[in-house]
């Protein structure tokens, strides 16, 4: 609301601020006065036009409407007697009182509304003092807004999305419960069967499904849309260990991650990763009871991270073009291709390192392309 000149432009908003106010020109007071009395009855917003001793000199139509005050018992009333007393309320006065002086402004004052016989009505005021034509003239606009409703409508959706998380937690507990009962099938009937070569496919989709049961179990005690990923890691290891590794004195597999999170569908690919890496080092990496040590890493920075599985088992064979690309290795390209990473595989004297590493490179259009190739 700006008085300009000898009037007031009204500009009601749902949690209007206040009265910016430009210096008044007119000669007149009187005109001024009745300007101000006229505009502020006729707003579409709900406001009051108070003096300093919080009497009401004008109220607006929207303000009787909205709380059921009859508009010829409204001038001349203090506020403290609005209505029924429901206005008189200490810390209100108190404010006004604070405005009127000059030395604060009420902004977005929250106050509860109770009035005999009706639902209580969360109202959000705002006050300020307006540049009068005289100063000995104080002017207060208040700006009334019933945000009940809003409030509501609010409260009902955080219960909804709570109430989401919760059925989301417990389908959560749901499936990694199930997706362990299955794999327990598995192991079982991996130790039953005679065949080496059908045990070993047992025993590596056990620890593909376990690799899914412990995503989900961490999706269950993790926020929303967000997956940490050391515990993750943590647990699928531990699994992992559990069930493949039968002396851990002899082979330790150990968790080096940072506190990174990441998504859902991100930590599906990045566990079934490790999965794939950890279970083709404890195969492969320590021939004839060798004693090693495999390391699990997470780091990032930024939109780039690396994932790494080393170990220090017997590294790679002579001729590494010689060995056949078992399922293991497909999983883990196709994996590292749907996230948009490249895999390294390198000697770790002793043993082999095989890192994802996942590169941002911004997309550069228009006149950063063309100063990055004159760069180049």
């Amino acid at each position: 609301m700006v008085l300009l000149g000898t009037a007031f432009d009204l500009r009601a908003s749902g949690h209007q601020k206040g009265v910016a106010v430009a210096p008044h020109t007119s000669s007149d007071p009187i005109v001024a006065h009745n300007l101000a009395l006229a505009l502020v009855a006729s707003s579409n917003a709900p406001l009051l036009l108070l003096d300093n001793a919080l009497t009401i000199l004008a109220a607006s139509k929207s303000f009787c409407r909205v709380f059921q005050i009859d508009p010829a018992k409204i001038d001349g009333c203090g506020i403290a007697e609005l209505g029924n007393g429901e206005w008189n309320r200490p810390q209100l006065t108190s404010l006004l009182n604070a405005t009127a002086s000059g030395f604060a402004e009420i902004d977005n004052y929250e106050m509860e509304l109770r009035r005999e016989g009706k639902a209580a009505r969360q109202l959000v005021l705002n006050a300020q003092k307006l540049d009068y034509s005289s100063p000995a003239e104080v002017r207060l606009v208040l700006s009334v807004t019933d945000v009940t409703d809003r409030r509501i409508a609010e409260k009902l959706k955080e219960d909804m999305i709570r109430e989401k998380e919760v059925l989301l937690q417990e389908l959560h507990h749901r499936v990694a419960n199930s997706l362990q009962i299955i794999a327990s099938v598995l192991l079982q009937n991996a130790r039953k069967v005679q065949s080496n070569e059908s045990r070993i496919h047992l025993v590596d989709a056990h620890q593909r499904v376990m690799s899914v049961a412990a995503l989900q179990q961490q999706l269950a005690t993790s926020r929303a849309g967000e997956v940490e990923l050391r515990p993750y890691f943590n647990a699928l290891c531990q699994s992992i260990g559990a069930s493949m590794i039968r002396d851990h004195d002899q082979l330790s597999l150990n968790v080096d991650a940072d506190g990174s999170v990441t998504s859902p569908d991100t930590s599906v690919s990045l566990g079934l990763i490790v999965t794939e890496l950890v279970i083709n080092a404890l195969k492969h990496a320590f021939p004839d009871n060798r004693n090693g040590k495999i390391s699990v890493g997470y780091h990032s920075r930024g939109p780039n991270w690396t994932l790494f599985v080393s170990d220090d088992g017997i590294g790679m064979p002579a001729d590494p073009t010689s060995a056949k690309a078992g399922l293991g290795t497909s999983i883990v390209q196709a994996l590292a291709k749907q996230l948009s990473a490249e895999v390294n595989v390198s000697g770790a004297n002793p043993g082999t390192r095989v890192s994802i590493v996942h590169t941002y490179v911004p997309v550069l259009i228009g006149q950063d392309a063309a100063l990055a190739q004159r760069a180049v």
